[in-house]
């Protein structure tokens, strides 16, 4: 108990230690690769995580703190959404958020909600239905993800509610019917992904994974898993990183038993959103490649992550892993933390920043190159 209170006591005097800054004018601090340029698309969004568009063009936006979900709309069409609407509020940590049928769904802990017809009713949004109460109540690792899958089902992460620990139930990856029927186990051995996504070319299922703390700054690495099928274990609490024992939980145990990581990523540098590039704006070397929030460190003697990294594949295999847009952390400093991506139709990407309360719009052109 005592060694979680110092935990939980460290986490907090990492946070106040991160003044909030105004994003706008330190996007010039932001590296980018020849002809990508990053503008501010909305901002006054506390917490800003996950994003979701709607059939209208609604930009949704979730919480986790603030407890509350957003609504933005680029009315001007000049690339800068309107100031935002809170369509919902007094939610437990509503991270996840997915979209279809024209409803929102909204996983808040233990319970995933339902808003019909949401974009006709951002002014006066209806009462939410409740899909399912079946998830732990635990808030340790509790603020979920949620995705709809290729077959239709609505995809939710239940993470570990500890650092480690071997607890039946949970470091799952789970499924069910839209209707909150059917819910069964995808994926075990994951400790926490708060972010997943699947290739639009081959259907498989690619996520993030938050690794174990307190082995160090350089162990184990975080990770990017590719599930390509049900029913597969990716290692927690008994291997990290697809060749690293746990100390406390790996005595007998064989990391060739589990499913190793499609790529390992840096050390603590807490990925969470991810998406595929599926945009034609982007130059073809990002097309069907994968872009990774980092969210960077909390407990590392020197801050790794906050910054969005581009993982390149080849033949379905990650063959790179290197920064896209870094800039959010400067020596020590830190004034701003991606958490979620979001590719629009005209290819553009967007980024949110929940420490500066921001969506940031990264875009292509070709004049904006140097010529050589």
């Amino acid at each position: 108990m005592l060694g979680k209170m110092l935990r939980f006591v460290l986490w907090t005097l990492y946070a106040l230690s991160i003044q909030s800054i105004a994003a706008e004018p330190m996007l010039s601090r932001i590296r980018l690769p020849p002809g990508f340029k990053i503008e501010l698309f909305a901002d006054q969004l506390p917490n800003a995580r996950v994003m979701v568009r709607g059939e209208r063009g609604t930009i949704f936006v979730s919480t986790r703190g603030e407890g509350s979900i957003y609504a933005l709309r680029d009315a001007a069409g000049d690339g800068r959404a309107a100031a935002p609407r809170t369509i919902a509020s007094g939610l437990k940590m509503p991270n996840g958020i997915a979209f279809r049928d024209g409803a929102l769904y909204v996983a808040a802990v233990d319970q995933i909600l339902r808003y019909d017809n949401i974009e006709s009713r951002l002014d006066n949004p209806p009462a939410p239905v409740l899909v399912t109460n079946a998830l732990p109540k635990e808030q340790a690792h509790g603020w979920r993800y949620l995705a709809f899958g290729p077959d239709g089902k609505l995809y939710v992460a239940v993470g570990a509610p500890c650092n480690i620990c071997d607890q039946a139930g949970y470091a799952e990856l789970r499924r069910l019917n839209p209707d909150g029927s059917g819910m069964e186990i995808f994926a075990r051995g994951i400790r926490n992904t708060v972010g997943f996504t699947w290739n639009p070319s081959d259907h498989t299922l690619w996520f993030t994974e938050n690794g174990r703390d307190w082995l160090g700054d350089n162990l184990p690495p975080d990770e990017l898993n590719q599930a390509i099928k049900s029913g597969l274990h990716f290692g927690y609490p008994y291997c990290h990183g697809g060749d690293f024992l746990d100390p406390e939980f790996g005595a007998g145990k064989n990391c060739a038993d589990f499913t190793p990581p499609a790529q390992k990523l840096g050390p603590h540098v807490a990925p969470l959103g991810l998406t595929f590039y599926t945009g034609t704006q982007f130059p073809e070397r990002y097309r069907g490649q994968i872009l990774i929030a980092e969210h960077g460190s909390w407990n590392r003697s020197a801050k790794i992550g906050y910054r969005v990294m581009l993982v390149t594949l080849r033949d379905g295999r990650a063959v790179s892993y290197e920064p896209f847009a870094e800039g959010w952390l400067d020596g020590e400093r830190v004034w701003g933390r991606p958490a979620y991506l979001l590719v629009l139709p005209d290819g553009s990407l967007l980024v949110s920043d929940d420490h500066a309360g921001a969506i940031y719009r990264i875009r292509y052109d070709a004049a904006l190159v140097p010529k050589v």
